[in-house]
């Protein structure tokens, strides 16, 4: 049964930008907690201890957001997005206060996975929302706002995180979530008013549980594979048994569902099969630049930790640059599939380029294949979350958002598993190869790659031969990339390109519709 217990109107312009400026806070703040961690890890493990437990502050986080995804997306669909994303803020503000507060590393921790659990909704209803107020042809024109808020997260995070750490205390590294996001949470409060169809149903519970623990244990394998345990442990066997298995039975769930989590039909859409690849594949690709590159400059070129932030900007500016400029001529054209796959394109020869970066490499070479790299990715993600919104019903938004960023999470932590075993491999091989001597005391392939600022307080011929052997071992891993960025580029060949729905760029100018009426709802299309 649908019912629109919603009496609201349409947004219009001023509202939708007050609006979209409040999802930008929201997502600003839900990104800035992915990067913000990483230079206050080390003071926190000093005060609260429990330095063996310390990379859970980091992988709750992510587990927490990637788990819950797809129930936020779901119950948006069923009950409306304004008060559920209004609830998403304050889970992940609470949770930001509580972390604030923690007294003990098991704390941290539980807080740590509130956090991520109110900022996997706070993402996704965001983009949904954004689907709700913008029609997808008109959307374009927002997506390097969008784009601008992720870059600037990853490069104000480990920023802020340092300052806050040395000057204040590691606690503001959570505090400082406070006023934006209820600043974020007071302009949607006051301007969001957009028509939800409300469609009260059971919600598949026994479902949402499956794929949260399914999703969980296929994240913990990409983790604790090639660190914590071998590849081929027992544990690692057998917790991939477990996920696969966990993977079956919300399948089995999901046919049977009244209102599945995630309806298993959507795979029977081309569109959705293929963008859902692709994203996964993009995603994937871009780790070995966002990971890696930072690593190459810290231990190759010499760079300090936040010079070496700076150094991968090229790659952030010029993602943002092909997003805004890829954006106005999808607004114009009502076309979009040529952009991920130029994307894609670039994004394979960036990593091949990538891939010839030796220890001679000058920072200035780094830096123009990264901006390769970089305009290619700025044409792949943003591109084809309009595509998969686009090709459902708009009651499925939520849904279709909600598998987006479902399938990027997983790309990026399936990138960070295969990326660091191939490196690991490499410096097996190369360090014996290339070191005057024996290896130092302390100095192994994860140690390198987890603390490559110990590397300068080393002898110059040490130095010298571990970046030989990490660029050595940095040739496989953008080799290894730039293989699956093209496999992508193939994937995206079969995207079946729908024209966007929304205004044609005369009537938008004209006011022929307003903006904030979003997208009709189609029939099903699969």
């Amino acid at each position: 049964m649908t019912t629109s217990t919603d009496t609201s109107r349409p947004l219009g312009q001023r509202a939708t930008r007050l609006v979209f400026g409040g999802l930008l806070l929201g997502m600003f703040i839900g990104a800035l907690d992915q990067t913000i961690m990483a230079t206050a890890l080390p003071t926190i493990a000093g005060d609260l201890g429990g330095l063996s437990q310390l990379s859970w502050v980091v992988t709750v986080y992510v587990l927490g957001a990637a788990a819950s995804t797809p129930v936020w997306g779901k119950v948006s669909d069923l009950y409306g997005r304004r008060d559920l994303l209004r609830a998403s803020i304050v889970v992940f503000l609470v949770g930001s206060a509580l972390a604030g507060l923690a007294q003990s590393i098991g704390e941290l921790i539980a807080f740590r996975a509130l956090q991520g659990i109110g900022a996997g909704g706070l993402m996704t209803l965001a983009m949904a929302t954004v689907g709700d107020i913008v029609s997808p042809r008109e959307r374009g024109r927002y997506q390097g706002y969008i784009q601008s808020v992720f870059v600037l997260a990853s490069v104000a995070g480990p920023l802020t995180g340092g300052l806050f750490t040395d000057h204040l205390s590691w606690r503001w590294v959570f505090y400082v979530n406070l006023p934006v996001g209820a600043l974020a949470l007071a302009v949607l409060s006051a301007y969001l008013h957009v028509p939800a169809e409300r469609r009260p149903s059971r919600i598949d519970f026994l479902g949402a549980g499956l794929l949260a623990a399914a999703v969980s244990s296929s994240l913990l394998v990409t983790v604790w594979a090639g660190d914590r345990y071998a590849w081929r442990s027992p544990q690692i066997i057998g917790l991939a048994t477990v996920a696969l298995a966990l993977f079956g039975a919300f399948v089995w769930q999901e046919r049977r569902a009244p209102e599945p989590v995630l309806p298993l039909r959507l795979f029977r859409d081309r569109v959705f099969v293929v963008v859902s690849a692709a994203l996964f594949i993009a995603t994937l690709s871009l780790f070995a630049a966002i990971v890696f590159m930072p690593l190459f400059l810290q231990v190759v070129t010499g760079t300090s930790a936040t010079q070496s932030g700076l150094l991968v900007l090229p790659l952030l500016l010029a993602s943002t640059l092909s997003t805004v400029a890829s954006g106005r001529i999808m607004a114009s054209t009502g076309r979009y599939k040529v952009f991920p796959v130029i994307g894609l394109a670039l994004m394979s020869l960036g990593l091949l380029l990538l891939s010839r970066l030796e220890a001679t490499s000058s920072r200035a070479t780094a830096a123009l294949f990264m901006v390769v790299f970089g305009l290619g990715f700025g044409m792949v993600t943003q591109v084809l979350v309009v595509a998969i919104q686009n090709a459902v019903e708009r009651r499925e938004i939520g849904t279709a958002t909600a598998s987006a960023n479902l399938f990027r999470a997983l790309g990026g932590s399936v990138g960070v598993a295969i990326y660091g075993a191939v490196f690991a491999n490499g410096l097996r091989h190369w360090l014996p190869l290339t070191l005057p001597g024996r290896l130092p005391a302390g100095i192994d392939p994860h140690g390198i790659q987890a603390s490559p600022g110990q590397i300068h307080a080393l002898p110059a011929a040490v130095q010298h031969g571990i970046a030989q052997a990490v660029a050595n071992s940095l040739h496989d891993v953008f080799l290894v990339a730039a293989s699956i960025a093209l496999a992508g580029f193939l994937v995206v060949l079969f995207l079946r390109e729908r024209p966007l729905r929304g205004p044609a760029p005369a009537q938008a100018r004209t006011g022929a519709r307003p903006q904030g009426q979003g997208q009709p709802s189609e029939p099903s299309r699969t």
